[in-house]
């Protein structure tokens, strides 16, 4: 039986993962779905003070209070920015680190600074105008390419506005998260352009990396979940 810890991207919450989590369970694994904080069932404790730090200490206060090991750490979009953190101050609890269309970081590097400079731009711009200057109000599901519409409805209504600190907040990074030892990228292929692209061919090239692809857009967990579960279910197994 494998551990699996899912952590989330930007303005969403453990929730959307709730078909991908269904599937690893049934397969008799067990998985923990945190919800960062200020997102998703944690709104109500939304501040401006809450950024990157705090969120990674969301899910290290998961691995000590649950006495996790040999966890499968999975990390969605911003939720790389996280899970990197988390690795390199408790890599000896994490068995596979997994990066699903997520941001991989340096030491130093924010999540802002990882993005397509016309992303950066627009939620900066949309946190000035819409967002009293401290918050990001959500991307449509429309725009992610989600186009079944009781998943947009859901989708949208369950999304809510990430704290533009965490966005900001540079990461300070070790490198003992990439002495894990089995590491894997998933690439959404579908989503193209997009910011995260370019962690796929970095990571291609390197021998101490497994790559995969889904044939999604970014929300692989939604549009695929029998094949995102694939790919985390092949993950465990390797690692």
């Amino acid at each position: 039986m494998a551990t699996y810890v899912l952590v989330h991207g930007a303005w969403g919450g453990g929730w959307y993962w709730a078909r991908v989590a269904t599937l690893l369970r049934a397969a008799g694994h067990e998985v923990f779905t945190p919800t960062l904080t200020g997102l998703g069932e944690r709104s109500h404790l939304l501040r401006r003070e809450v950024g990157l730090e705090v969120h990674m200490e969301d899910v290290l206060q998961v691995l000590a209070y649950e006495r996790l090991q040999e966890v499968v750490l999975v990390g969605h979009s911003y939720g790389g920015m996280v899970i990197s953190g988390v690795a390199d101050r408790a890599a000896a609890r994490i068995g596979t680190l997994v990066y699903l269309d997520a941001a991989l970081p340096e030491d130093g590097q924010a999540m802002l600074d990882l993005l397509l400079p016309q992303r950066r731009a627009s939620l900066l711009e949309s946190a000035r105008t819409a967002g009293d200057g401290w918050l990001v109000p959500p991307i449509p599901a429309a725009q992610w390419g989600i186009d079944d519409t009781a998943d947009q409805a859901w989708f949208d209504s369950l999304c809510g506005p990430q704290p533009l600190k965490s966005l900001r907040d540079p990461i300070r990074l070790e490198g003992r998260h990439l002495e894990v030892p089995h590491k894997v990228y998933v690439l959404a292929a579908r989503y193209n352009p997009s910011s995260f692209q370019q962690f796929a061919a970095r990571t291609r090239a390197d021998p101490a990396w497994t790559n995969e692809e889904v044939p999604t857009f970014h929300f692989a967990m939604l549009e695929r979940p029998r094949e995102t579960a694939t790919v985390l279910l092949r993950s465990a197994r390797s690692g």
